[in-house]
């Protein structure tokens, strides 16, 4: 318990700043593997890092980060099950005892949690275990993923709700990256604080980008209109209505090409839905995209469609906004938040495909949505989101570090009390033998 010295405590109530914190993140997802939570995981580390601030990742391997319990580059990786039961997930497995040997080296002032079960279990532990605040992090509707566990969809939904709940419970605090998600978990009885803190995006990174460098490698024709997609080709993202509402984009619009950055099980039926319309040969599957390339692809697109209802925030959305290109979306949490028609169009969640492709054309032929797509992109800047949740750190572990303090004077009184009980009883005890002993 050196971390909670007279030292720590004297400049947490001192009111000055520290220099360091020591933060211990547990996820489910990580780098290599693509998708929103891995990329916000490793975003918002970076950035607080950048900060100063020491921050150690632990996540499951991966066939291309397979090196266990040894700290590479902030990261510990843990054994896991690769394409746990058909998905593009890893499934950790637990290993406390290996872990907890490295763990106790790091001397964690705070457990931040990404997922509510496999290492999320381990951060409550952790977090009990060195006796530190543990926030949660709601990225995700997981009653939106049972597909993946289980053919009984409605109650595996109520549970995975329910899980999500009670986990975090558990903990001091919950992140939600948006208002609709924090408004979800306190409907569903979350009852520690929460706040909302979204991923931020690397404007500056984003703008900086080759608009005509993958149509150029694709050999497309100067000017013709670009409409595209970004993310895992899974269930969950409503891909079959995407293919829909591009292919009657394409037919009305002759010259105009879809692009899909992305991998998973959803290419099938999408290439099969093209196919079917008649479209494919202006349908480019590019795979999984990162760093340039992927900025590239959003820069190429006049339009970015996305249809996904299981969404916790619009990451793709706002990275599509700091490339410069417009979104067509359909009511959502996360997507509410960020798609207006200052920067493109946010339809009801019943809108049908060819409404939906109306929506898309309309917004191919403005030209004045250049400025709000910016300024939304602006709102969701990195840093500013870093600085926000290393304020949220700092309150959390002063707070946890004031009530740690007032345990230990509890302690000190209980332990003073029972001192003072044990010399009367001792006292008593011998009078009581003095007085009722045989006499001499």
């Amino acid at each position: 318990q050196a971390r909670k010295s007279a030292a720590d405590l004297h400049w947490l109530f001192a009111g000055q700043d520290t220099n360091l914190m020591r933060i211990g993140m547990f996820t489910n997802t990580y780098l290599p593997h693509v998708g929103g939570v891995a990329r916000s995981v490793s975003a918002l580390a970076a950035d607080l890092r950048s900060l100063g601030h020491d921050v150690t990742v632990i996540a499951p391997t991966y066939e291309e980060a397979n090196e266990v319990f040894k700290i590479n580059d902030h990261v510990i990786r843990v054994p896991a099950i690769q394409n746990f039961n058909g998905s593009d997930f890893s499934a950790s497995v637990p290993a406390p005892v290996a872990l907890n040997n490295i763990l106790d080296e790091l001397n964690f002032e705070l457990v931040h949690s990404h997922h509510p079960f496999l290492l999320g279990d381990t951060a409550v532990r952790v977090a009990r275990r060195y006796d530190v605040p543990l926030l949660f992090t709601h990225h995700t509707r997981y009653e939106m993923y049972t597909h993946y566990v289980s053919s009984e969809s409605t109650r595996m939904q109520e549970f995975a709700a329910n899980l999500a709940t009670e986990y975090a419970n558990l903990g001091d605090g919950v992140i939600a990256p948006s208002e609709s998600i924090a408004e979800l978990v306190r409907s569903r009885g979350v009852t520690v604080p929460v706040e909302v803190v979204p991923t931020g995006v690397d404007v500056a990174k984003f703008s900086t980008h080759d608009r005509d460098a993958i149509p150029r490698e694709l050999g497309w024709p100067d000017g013709c209109p670009v409409i595209g997609h970004v993310g895992r080709l899974a269930e969950e993202k409503n891909l079959g209505f995407v293919a829909e509402c591009a292919v009657h984009v394409l037919r009305r619009l002759p010259d105009s090409h879809f692009i899909v950055a992305g991998k998973g099980p959803g290419q099938e039926e999408m290439e099969e839905t093209f196919e079917r319309a008649g479209v494919s040969d202006r349908i480019f599957f590019l795979g999984n995209c990162d760093g340039q390339r992927l900025i590239d692809v959003f820069a190429a697109m006049d339009c970015f469609l996305f249809a996904s209802e299981t969404e916790t925030q619009g990451m793709v959305l706002t990275e599509a906004m700091a490339a410069g290109t417009p979104v067509v979306a359909l009511d959502a949490p996360g997507a509410r938040e960020v798609v207006n028609d200052s920067n493109g169009r946010l339809l009801d969640a019943t809108t049908d495909s060819e409404a939906f492709a109306d929506a898309v054309i309309a917004v191919l032929e403005r030209d004045d949505l250049d400025a709000g797509v910016e300024a939304t992109a602006q709102e969701y800047a990195r840093g500013r989101t870093a600085e926000r949740m290393a304020g949220i750190y700092e309150r959390r572990i002063a707070g946890h570090m004031k009530e740690y303090a007032e345990r230990q004077r509890f302690d000190a009184l209980l332990a003073s009390m029972k001192a003072e009980w044990e010399l009367l009883g001792g006292k008593t005890s011998a009078a009581y033998d003095a007085l009722t002993g045989p006499d001499e």
